[in-house]
């Protein structure tokens, strides 16, 4: 999948385009399965099967010269499950040439449903089927809400909708399943399927798991990209269930994750290099960090670090002193006394459950 950065585009500048593509596709080994226009934004993004990126530039330069700023690959199938086709749609528009007018937006609300880790919840109250039952009823709310399940992976569900107000009600209905120990959260932000990253809705998916991490007393999480697009839902500061961001708290959440993922298995990272490296007051990061995540700066950090830890030893392959060093732990006791304290369970133990 591609896209291109046209300002001023049209859909049916778009059709013109998608036509002559089309047209050279044979000369190119190409398929030019579909295409998804924004106007406002001035983003096409174009999805082709074809051998490698480099033909998908060939083509586009041959046939109307408007290459594209980013190209990256794409599964058919998370395709059809974000997007909801991976072929033309069914419009009644066309051109005065016969084209279809094709002005579906791209842009999807994305839901991550975080659950509790099943390896951890087996091991703690020995019923790994509840599991498999609230995943199966999380599942029918999404869809009754009028989304699509995305993406569905050990720890998690995504879902993809079109508008921000089913969206927000789909996740309130669904965190009527969370119990006292089967802990939900759930992050909604809005995004595009290709952007700097490299992966498909790579940006969105990887803040919804910044905001699901963090262990703000509000369940549901909302990025201040959908603030806007909820003019028509009344949502009150009274109701603690919902965290809703502002612009600085989008602000601060980025410089945060930055600052994490480039430093977070350095040992000698402090939260005086925290301060300095987010321009605040040690008094400021602490107000700051603790309203938005409920974590103290100190637990911000060791929390993350115990969460890549966690990561490494689903994925196994290393004993866990590689572990506990490579995640920014001084000593392999210290990494399992920390480890303990948050999970109820040793490193060793969890690796034993895989």
């Amino acid at each position: 999948m591609d896209l291109h950065i046209v300002p001023g585009v049209n859909a049916k500048d778009v059709a013109i385009a998608h036509s002559q593509d089309v047209y050279l596709e044979k000369d190119h080994n190409c398929k030019c399965l579909t295409y998804w226009v924004d106007e406002q934004k001035g983003h096409v993004f174009c999805l082709i099967d074809a051998p490698s990126k480099e033909v998908v530039y060939e083509l586009h330069s041959r046939s109307h010269g408007l290459v594209p700023h980013k190209i990256i690959e794409v599964e058919p199938g998370l395709v059809q499950s974000f997007l909801g086709r991976i072929t033309d749609p069914e419009v009644d528009e066309k051109t005065e040439d016969g084209l279809l007018l094709v002005k579906e937006s791209s842009y999807r609300i994305m839901m991550l449903i975080q659950l509790p880790d099943p390896i951890l919840y087996q091991y703690k109250h020995q019923n790994g089927s509840l599991i498999q039952q609230k995943i199966a009823a999380i599942k029918e709310k999404v869809i009754t809400g009028g989304g699509r399940v995305a993406l569905l992976h050990s720890e998690g569900i995504i879902g993809s909708f079109v508008q921000v107000e089913e969206a927000i009600e789909a996740a309130m209905h669904i965190m009527t399943l969370a119990e006292k120990d089967f802990s939900i959260t759930i992050g909604l932000h809005g995004g595009e399927p290709v952007t700097k990253h490299e992966k498909f809705f790579g940006d969105t998916i990887s803040l919804l798991k910044y905001l699901c991490f963090f262990a703000h007393q509000s369940p549901i999480r909302i990025s201040n990209a959908l603030r806007e697009m909820m003019i028509h839902k009344q949502l009150t500061k009274q109701d603690r269930s919902i965290l809703i961001l502002s612009a600085s708290d989008d602000l601060l959440i980025n410089s945060i994750i930055i600052l994490l993922e480039e430093r977070y298995n350095d040992p000698t990272l402090q939260v005086e290099d925290m301060s300095r490296t987010l321009a605040l007051s040690h008094s400021q990061l602490y107000r700051k960090i603790v309203a938005l995540t409920g974590y103290s700066p100190n637990d911000l950090l060791r929390s993350f670090r115990l969460e890549k830890a966690r990561k490494s030893l689903q994925k196994g392959g290393k004993n866990i002193t590689e572990i506990a060093f490579e995640n920014g732990f001084n000593s392999p006791s210290y990494f399992t006394k920390c480890f303990r304290e948050s999970f109820g369970i040793t490193p060793h133990e969890y690796a034993g459950l895989q």
